[in-house]
């Protein structure tokens, strides 16, 4: 029979070799996972090159056509919105064989300054090429932001349920003082600068604060309103008070002036345009960059302003 000591001495040993192996297999992947990440840095530009849309090439049109350009989904930073209808403008208008733009739309709107900067892109481009129509067909929805944008097209058009309008301001937010009262918990927050904690949801907003706020809306909203004032001219309704935030369906919005007629994309190729082949020249993303976009969605949610201002 082995002596205490040797079944120690044994124990020790096979620990010992029990952690070396682990040891050495942890080292093994950690190399592994290194590697791993060297090729896929080394391999995404290929695949981006492989199997991306450039921005800058342009779709076969072969014939004369209508060039479809999408607007989707909340206007905003991570979805693109702006660059999207500039680069999407920009490659239509470089094919010979385009007729007119169609824009279609399906957001609820977005930011108020990329909203601002494809209203004006659309304006300019127009500017330079004045024989080249752009339209707008809104499919399920077009509001707020999303109108905003689609006010510089020539003609607007919608299906008689389409939502369209909400021409108003957003700023949203939760206030939590009377929470912490009664859970005991107190707000230090240190500011340089009166009004710099303002819209904090853990300070109590001052009168001062509020009419600063509303202020900002206000001012905002008189640049949606001027916008569309001026994309639309006399083709508003008078008397009516467009401006309110409301939105209205298609078959409301054509008396009103907010739209032109009721169509859809083909039908706005064919009656307007005078041809039946639809080219999509939507700007699509490559496969560096939809990766790029799903890793840095979560940093670009923590970041974000606690005030935050839409027109949706």
């Amino acid at each position: 029979m082995n002596e205490p000591w040797e079944r120690d001495v044994i124990e020790k040993t096979l620990l010992a070799a029990v952690t070396e192996q682990r040891r050495a297999r942890r080292w093994a992947i950690f190399f592994r996972l290194t590697w791993l990440a060297v090729i896929l840095l080394v391999a995404l530009p290929l695949f981006a090159s492989w199997f991306g849309n450039s921005n800058d090439s342009l779709p076969a049109g072969g014939r004369p056509h209508a060039a479809v350009i999408d607007i989707n989904g909340v206007i905003n930073n991570e979805n693109d919105s702006a660059r999207k209808i500039s680069d999407g403008l920009k490659n239509a208008y470089k094919d010979p064989n385009t007729r007119g733009i169609i824009l279609r739309a399906n957001s609820p709107g977005g930011s108020p300054v990329l909203s601002g900067m494809a209203y004006d892109e659309i304006r300019r481009q127009k500017t330079l090429h004045p024989d080249i129509p752009v339209l707008v067909a809104v499919e399920e929805v077009c509001a707020s932001g999303c109108y905003y944008i689609a006010s510089a097209a020539d003609k607007i058009f919608a299906n008689q349920a389409s939502i369209v309008g909400s021409i108003g301001v957003l700023s949203e937010g939760f206030g939590f003082t009377g929470a912490m009262e009664k859970l005991g918990i107190e707000r230090r927050l240190a500011t340089s600068g009166r009004d710099k904690g303002m819209g904090d949801p853990f300070s109590p907003q001052t009168p001062a604060q509020v009419s600063m706020r509303q202020e900002l809306l206000d001012t905002i909203h008189g640049q949606f309103i001027t916008a569309v004032r001026q994309g639309r001219g006399k083709r508003l309704k008078t008397g009516e008070d467009l401006f309110t935030g409301r939105v209205w369906v298609g078959s409301q919005a054509v008396p009103l002036g907010l739209i032109d007629g009721l169509s859809s994309v083909d039908a706005i190729a064919r009656e307007q345009l005078d041809t039946d082949n639809v080219v999509d020249f939507t700007p699509k993303d490559s496969f560096s960059s939809r990766l790029g976009k799903r890793l840095g969605m979560q940093i670009a949610d923590g970041v974000r302003d606690g005030l935050s201002m839409r027109w949706w």
